[in-house]
């Protein structure tokens, strides 16, 4: 096959990579789940009922079920917008070749048939078969679960859904758009949804307990007023009254409003939400665990110096040989490159860097063969050259050898790290598997660093796979600094006062990591772990992740392990990276953070993506969690008071035979002043509180008690005014409900700082409006009989809030 791939005129012609959006359902979907549910049926037919039989007051809550599907679907749609453009932006590019040039286009520009070219980082978009492969090495493991990445030559297949880790290669594209391997495999996982959330589950378990109840209560409800009123329109409005109130409509459309505002807060601070419930997720986080490189440092560096090991040599042009010689140049080649620009030696053969080998290397012919590479990885333990780089290391330098050796040694051997394991002989067991990735060398090309992958044990010096002292020569130590970002104390410092456990974690040598950390003053940054040193079973590990803070020499598979044994204790982990190597991690967390310069395989994973690499918009997302959880529980507080309120008055009246006490109309004003307004207002409200587990739980024992009062104070007040005319009671009833709801309003929103009194007091405000208004008063057909009825149900529902007070109290719900 040509390797100069497709021509314009067959681009033009062939099929694009075009698959569903992540982020974002479509216009249709969006209409779809705001318009046709199950509580907008009942609701559209308890409507039409009101409209055939009643008065016109009585339909206005169908009026407000449309407005509540219009809000929902233009939020959703303000979401999708932000979502999508941010998407775009997020995107990384692919290299494709036609007409015998490279170019980078967006992912969706790739068609069939197009040459893509790889390098170490670079996601697998679409399907192929290897046409040219240069030591290429690609990771399958989140398509097979299998670590060690695999070695692929021309004529392999290679599937959408892994990454190269290693090598350079040219694959044709066989299979693009949802044909592809990774696109099939996650067409129902990657729709928009409302992930798996307790959230989620929680407001679908009310719904799903409320509809069930909705069915024989409002029955035994219709019967019982037709029975009961000679007058088929009355009895109709008095059933509808009652099963219009049970349905908390209202909690989906806030739920869904809370997400979505949520999502165009952060995308004003270029944060891209890829799933909805991945805000809820920022509110449950306890433990968040830190990649070094990219997050807390730049993603660039800078050589300091060059410490000559042995004179005579010719040190320069053996490093600007030996990075002009890699294809891809990742930050570590290119702050070398940078100051040894000039290559005048081509290579023979190269050995491209992995994770197994630790180091890269070329033969140079007459000029040698050439390693470059982590310390302890070239040098052998005993070697003074290693003592003097560790020590080198201990100032927060990054710190690589460049060895001169007789032979390029073979570089699909396994590393020593592999060979010699003191634990198990196995070479491939669960807490040794093949390194995939090198730790934290990330770059702004998004290069996997050949420099700070995991060294070996410290008996290393018995392996024969070691380049040794005995096998080479060292030459040189490379010393690079690292940008620490301007951000990363104050940023730290915020998590710290809000409870949330940082953990620091580095491919890197203890000793640097441990520098960095202690001169951004986190907490145990002298006593660095080694992370060779922690043991394999998880409960052990996870002891020794509670009691430490910073940790060296981890592997992308220990990342991983990290992150299971962190979530094994109990812990909600959050896991932040840029590189290749923080796949495996940030796939397992419960919330992957990618930066936005980080590898197409980090953002592929990641449920948020920070666009503009800023370590300092964290805590913004976290606070956008916490307050869209602990609002929402607000909020549902209030609907489902409202929802147990109506239950217990139907199956009272129903049981007694009695008319029910109030109108659609009457439950239409007092929800709107003390439910559906603040509830808007409340779950927009700005919060730091701490998600805590048990939302179901917390919200019934809050709401249960308090409508069960509600609904005994309405029902002493209607039966306390039996004396007047039936409109009489009703607005007797209607005051008592209004007095007591506005007091679960105030308790549901503490603490009352100025703004939530302000909030409180116009909605008090707004219904004595409404009572002194003649005109509003007979739309709402509200006609109050004597004082004397209107003293009993204001003191009847003074001793209701006030046992409402104490039952939330009792039950451990109240925030103060």
């Amino acid at each position: 096959m040509s390797l100069d791939g497709l021509t314009s005129a067959q681009v033009a012609r062939a099929r694009p990579n075009v698959v569903p959006r992540r982020s974002s359902r479509s216009l249709a979907a969006i209409i779809r789940a705001n318009v046709f549910t199950l509580f907008n049926l009942v609701i559209g037919v308890l409507w039409a009922l009101i409209l055939v039989f009643g008065a016109w007051q009585d339909s206005v809550f169908g009026l407000i079920m449309v407005a509540n599907v219009l809000i929902g679907v233009v939020q959703e749609l303000r979401a999708k917008r932000t979502l999508d453009r941010l998407a775009v932006v997020g995107e990384s590019p692919v290299t494709v070749r036609r007409d015998g040039a490279d170019r980078r286009v967006p992912p969706h520009q790739v068609v069939l048939g197009d040459l893509i070219v790889l390098g170490p980082g670079d996601a697998l978009l679409v399907d192929g078969e290897m046409i040219v492969s240069a030591g290429l090495e690609v990771d399958e493991s989140l398509l097979t679960g299998e670590a060690d990445p695999v070695r692929k030559e021309p004529g392999d297949p290679v599937l959408s859904g892994s990454f190269a880790v290693a090598g350079t290669g040219l694959f044709r594209a066989t299979a693009v758009g949802t044909d592809a391997y990774a696109a099939r495999l996650a067409e129902e996982a990657s729709r928009f949804h409302l992930a798996h959330s307790e959230l989620r589950d929680g407001v679908a378990r009310f719904i799903r307990y409320i509809t069930w109840l909705v069915i024989p209560i409002g029955a035994l409800l219709t019967y019982s007023q037709l029975s009961n009123s000679a007058d088929f329109a009355t009895a109709i409005t008095g059933a509808v009254a009652g099963i219009v109130t049970m349905i908390p409509e209202g909690l989906v459309l806030t739920t869904s409003i809370a997400f979505a505002v949520g999502v165009v807060r952060l995308g004003r601070r270029r944060c891209l939400v890829q799933e909805l419930p991945a805000i809820e997720g920022l509110a449950r986080v306890d433990v968040l665990c830190l990649d070094k490189t990219g997050t807390l440092t730049a993603g660039g560096m800078t050589l300091d110096r060059v410490v000559p090991l042995r004179e005579g040599r010719p040190v320069g042009d053996a490093l600007a040989a030996l990075t002009a010689a890699d294809g891809h140049p990742n930050a570590t080649a290119r702050a070398i490159s940078d100051r040894f620009p000039s290559a005048r030696w081509r290579p023979l053969a190269t050995v491209p860097f992995s994770s197994e080998r630790k180091w890269s290397g070329a033969d140079f012919g007459p000029h040698g063969v050439w390693l470059l590479g982590a310390p302890d990885v070239l040098l052998a333990p005993s070697a003074p050259e290693r003592a003097q780089a560790a020590e080198l290391a201990a100032t927060g330098a990054r710190v690589l050898a460049l060895c001169r050796t007789n032979r390029l040694p073979d570089g699909n051997r396994p590393p020593a790290s592999h060979r010699t394991d003191p634990i198990t002989a196995d070479a491939h067991s669960a807490s040794h598997r093949t390194d995939p990735i090198t730790a934290d060398a990330h770059s702004a090309s998004h290069r996997t660093d050949p420099i700070t992958a995991d060294a070996p044990p410290e008996d290393a010096s018995t392996d024969p796979s070691v380049i040794g002292v005995e096998e080479g020569e060292p030459v040189a130590l490379v010393v690079l600094k690292q940008r620490v970002r301007p951000d990363a104390h104050e940023t730290l410092e915020y998590f710290e006062r809000q409870g949330v456990s940082v953990k620091i974690i580095s491919g890197d040598d203890p000793r640097s990591v441990s520098a960095i950390a202690a001169g951004l003053n986190v907490p145990g940054a002298d006593r660095a772990v080694d992370a060779r040193t922690l043991p394999d079973d998880e409960d052990a590990l996870g002891e020794a992740l509670d009691a430490a803070t910073v940790f060296g020499r981890v592997s992308p598979q220990q990342k991983r392990l990290f992150v299971t044994a962190l979530r094994k204790r109990g812990h909600t982990v959050a896991m932040t990276g840029d590189g290749v190597n923080d796949v495996l991690a940030l796939k397992e967390a419960d919330l992957g953070i990618a930066m936005g310069a980080g590898s197409p395989a980090t953002k592929a994973v990641a449920q948020v993506v920070l666009l503009d690499n800023r370590f300092a918009a964290l805590p913004h997302v976290v606070n956008e969690g916490r307050r869209v959880l602990a609002n929402i529980e607000r909020v549902s507080g209030l609907f489902l008071t409202k929802t147990f309120y109506a239950i217990v008055l139907s199956l009272m009246t129903g049981v007694a035979g009695m008319m029910f006490p109030f109108t659609p109309r009457h439950s239409t004003l007092v929800n709107a002043v003390t439910i559906g307004l603040p509830a808007l207002f409340l779950a927009l409200a700005p919060t730091l509180e701490r998600a805590r587990p048990g939302f179901v739980p917390r919200v019934l024992r809050f709401a249960v008690p308090a409508g069960v009062i509600c609904a005994f104070a309405v029902l002493l007040a209607f039966r306390a005014a039996a004396g007047g005319t039936l409109e009489e009671q009703r607005t007797a009833a209607v005051l008592a409900l209004f007095l007591t709801t506005w007091w679960v309003l105030v308790l549901v929103a503490r603490p009352l700082d100025r703004w939530r009194v302000a909030l409180v007091a116009a909605m008090a405000g707004l219904f004595a409006l409404a009572l002194a208004s003649p005109f509003v008063r007979e739309v709402f057909e509200l006609r109050p009989g004597g004082p004397h009825d209107d003293l009993i149900a204001v003191g009847i529902a003074l001793v209701a809030c006030a046992g409402i007070s104490i039952a939330v109290k009792v039950a451990g719900t109240l925030r103060t």
